[in-house]
């Protein structure tokens, strides 16, 4: 079969590797479409691969091409979006059901080849059916689906409340609609393109703040009547913004950091301060995983695709490229500012 083999740093290639064979309990899916996440990126073009040669890839959709032996909850023919995290099951943290903090895990597309291919096999369990009337496309955003709504439970969050979503990329738009099925008062978007604001307000946001305009926190303030948001949900893993939920906080807030800061970070005293004098609570979020495995995130995720409320707007795609030329795609990502969305290989094409 074909596949996007990285072999080196900057070294990806459209090569013939041998075609995966399901083992017992595993599945092998025809991939169709995969998405670019932000952490291959520093894979491909940086050092951050965990071995050469590998193929990378876990953010998919496709249908189940063949079955292996016990299998009993998919079947030849089943559209699927797979699920990367493989949790060793044993371990102390597993057995709580707290499979993302696994320590003995595998992931499909970093430690095990994954979907930039035309096939991957993976566990009975990675992989989720979704219905006729939900697209491929849509199956490939599944896992950062599942990232957004984890990370909004990772809050006490009930509805009626006040929410901001710090950062307008695909998690940062998925959570807001997950506030919104879950029926938050006021959704308010910060980024600091206006595309996004755009695409936020599309989506359901009651506002959208270009927090990079002089005077920005005075629209918070009118906003909120000057009490900040109940809950606040940081995805850029900016330091800018992490500082900034700091500030949007209301009393008794809580605030989830969904983003992973790529730079070191530090508070002032009077920046840090916040967190003392308003009593937020504040919490992390990491991956996208609850029990029994993989989670009801995932099984939610399929069925608000399908009825509609969960939305794949058009510009969530930047550009589908074809598995041929999967280097391209890499490409654009050394250029600063030049890929506007996700990126979806077609394995297909």
């Amino acid at each position: 079969m074909k596949a996007g083999l990285l072999r080196a740093m900057c070294d990806i290639r459209y090569e013939d590797i041998e075609k995966p064979v399901p083992r017992r309990d595993q599945v092998l899916i025809k991939v169709k479409y995969t998405g670019i996440c932000g952490s291959d990126i520093p894979r491909v073009n940086g050092r951050a691969a965990h071995f050469y040669p590998i193929v990378l890839g876990h953010e998919f959709s496709g249908t189940v091409e063949e079955v292996g032996e016990d299998v009993t909850s998919l079947k030849p023919g089943d559209r699927v979006a797979g699920i990367p995290l493989i949790p060793c099951m044993k371990c102390e943290d597993c057995q709580r059901g707290n499979y993302s903090l696994c320590k003995n895990y595998d992931f499909v597309g970093s430690h095990s080849f994954g979907s930039f291919a035309e096939y991957v096999c993976v566990p009975e369990t990675n992989a989720v059916k979704f219905d006729d009337s939900v697209s491929f496309r849509q199956g490939a955003f599944f896992e950062p689906a599942t990232v957004a709504l984890h990370g909004l439970e990772r809050t006490n969050y009930v509805g009626g409340r006040t929410v901001a979503v710090l950062g307008g990329g695909t998690v940062g738009m998925m959570i807001l609609q997950w506030a919104k099925i879950f029926g938050a008062r006021q959704i308010v978007v910060f980024d600091i393109v206006d595309e996004r604001l755009e695409l936020g307000m599309r989506l359901g946001a009651s506002a959208g703040i270009n927090s990079s305009r002089e005077g920005f926190m005075e629209e918070v303030k009118a906003i909120t009547g000057g009490k900040g948001f109940d809950y606040v949900f940081e995805t850029a893993g900016n330091a800018v913004t992490m500082k900034m939920a700091f500030e949007l906080a209301a009393n008794k807030a809580e605030l989830c950091f969904i983003g992973t800061p790529t730079r070191e970070l530090s508070f002032s005293v009077r920046e840090w301060e916040n967190l003392n004098r308003k009593e937020f609570r504040l919490t992390g979020s990491w991956m996208s995983y609850s029990a029994p495995f993989p989670g009801h995130e995932w099984e939610l995720v399929a069925h608000y695709f399908a009825s509609g409320d969960l939305k794949l707007d058009d510009s969530f795609v930047f550009r589908v490229i074809p598995l041929s030329q999967i280097d391209e795609a890499f490409e654009l990502y050394k250029r600063p500012g030049a890929v506007k969305g996700k990126i979806l290989i077609d394995s297909e094409a």
